[in-house]
């Protein structure tokens, strides 16, 4: 009999399974309760109890009112709402007219600026990182100046492909001092990092469910009362005239119950993946031949390792690695089939030929130190055999 298959998943950044309570509380709205929120009747009426609970549940993990979470497709139309409605706004309230983003954004985000840039004539800054890839504040400081021009500051919370945390509470507090609106990427962030936006100085934030053990094709964006926002979807009067469409009822009742089941576990889970990630940081870097931490090693995201392999491109370590049983990435997988060095990696001044060779392990429930074990067995094998077998010349 042929042994079984061994399958290790390590690409948790990229996409999670959904939990089982999810998809247990899920089921229903598909069949029994499928009526429109909207309507009056009693079979919409269930359907819009639901809602009105699963934003309960959100806004209470986040201490935020429920008049503040708009149900978005994911973490792309948050942040695209989030850059744009506020940048808009802002515009037309006040006159300010420039976006303050990093250069280590997810496209979500910088191509959003890019086309506001492009299109509609707003000016664009693009902060540097440093080697970490963390903003300095002594360079945002000099950015934003006064704040009188800015129409939004777009950070993320924590980087996608390094896992480096941003300092977003320094930067939530000068733009608060200055009146600036302040949005944050929390994409990555949702079920790892603190959110709560009581302590937390944010007027808008964006996240996937499909990131925390949730359903793909659904997210929230946090908006904070009072923050002038134009809707960038149009047509019925939806969650309060923020975000036309008749609401996904099945997959919101899902993000609420995986918001909350993560945000019980958040501060018991991250211990657990921390002693995994510093187990495999630690690991690769001794025993894996030219390998290089990229992101900070302290300000980083306790679920996620990442490495550059001097001399190899990350396609054929992917596919070893497949073919041994361990699902990893290159980087962010909305861009891993695109085999161009990482925009993140040349923020950070990796040189253009290792800034294709990016490897993602990013950890969850499922993972055990076993499943450590057998990557640091077999990654050093991998990349010894790959260089013996097709080096890259300059």
């Amino acid at each position: 009999m042929n042994k079984a298959r061994r399958s290790i998943y390590l690409d948790h950044s990229a996409s999670t399974p959904v939990h089982p309570e999810v998809l247990a509380v899920m089921q229903p709205y598909f069949s029994e309760f499928y009526g429109n929120p909207s309507s009056i009747h009693s079979v919409g009426r269930r359907a819009g109890v639901a809602l009105a609970n699963a934003r309960q549940t959100i806004a209470e993990l986040l201490h935020a009112k429920t008049s503040e979470i708009i149900f978005t497709s994911g973490g792309t139309e948050g942040d695209n709402a989030g850059v744009r409605g506020l940048a808009l706004a802002r515009r037309e309230t006040m006159g300010a007219n420039r976006i303050i983003t990093s250069a280590i954004e997810h496209h979500a985000v910088l191509y959003t600026a890019e086309d506001l840039r492009d299109h509609y004539g707003f000016e664009l800054t693009i902060l540097p990182v440093d080697s970490d890839g963390l903003v300095r504040m002594a360079d945002f400081g000099a950015a934003v100046g006064d704040g009188r021009d800015v129409a939004v500051v777009s950070v993320m919370a924590a980087n996608n492909e390094i896992g480096t945390i941003q300092p977003i509470a320094e930067i939530g507090a000068q733009c608060r001092a200055l009146g600036v609106p302040f949005h944050v990427d929390a994409v990555q962030a949702a079920g790892k990092l603190p959110l709560q936006v009581d302590a937390l100085p944010v007027d808008a934030l964006s996240t996937s469910a499909h990131k925390f053990y949730g359903p793909k094709g659904v997210g929230f964006l946090y908006l904070r009362s009072g923050v002038p926002f134009l809707p960038i979807q149009t047509g019925g009067s939806h969650e309060n005239n923020r975000r036309a469409g008749t609401e996904n009822v099945p997959l919101i009742v899902g993000m609420a119950k995986a918001f909350e089941i993560v945000e019980t576990e958040r501060d018991q889970e991250n211990a657990r993946l921390r002693v995994l990630r510093d187990q495999l940081i630690g690991g690769i870097l001794e025993n894996v031949e030219g390998a290089q931490l990229t992101g900070s090693r302290a300000q980083r995201l306790d679920s996620h390792a990442s490495f550059v392999i001097s001399g190899l491109e990350a396609e054929g370590v992917l596919i070893a690695l497949d073919l041994a049983g361990v699902a990893a990435s290159s980087g962010s997988a909305c861009t891993s089939g695109a085999q161009q060095p990482s925009h993140v990696l040349e923020a950070l001044g990796v040189p253009g030929r290792d800034a294709v060779g990016g490897l993602r392990l990013t950890l969850g429930h499922s993972n055990r130190p076993e499943d450590v074990e057998y990557v640091l067995a077999k990654l050093p094998q991998i990349v010894m055999q790959i260089k013996g077998a097709a080096p890259i010349t300059l």
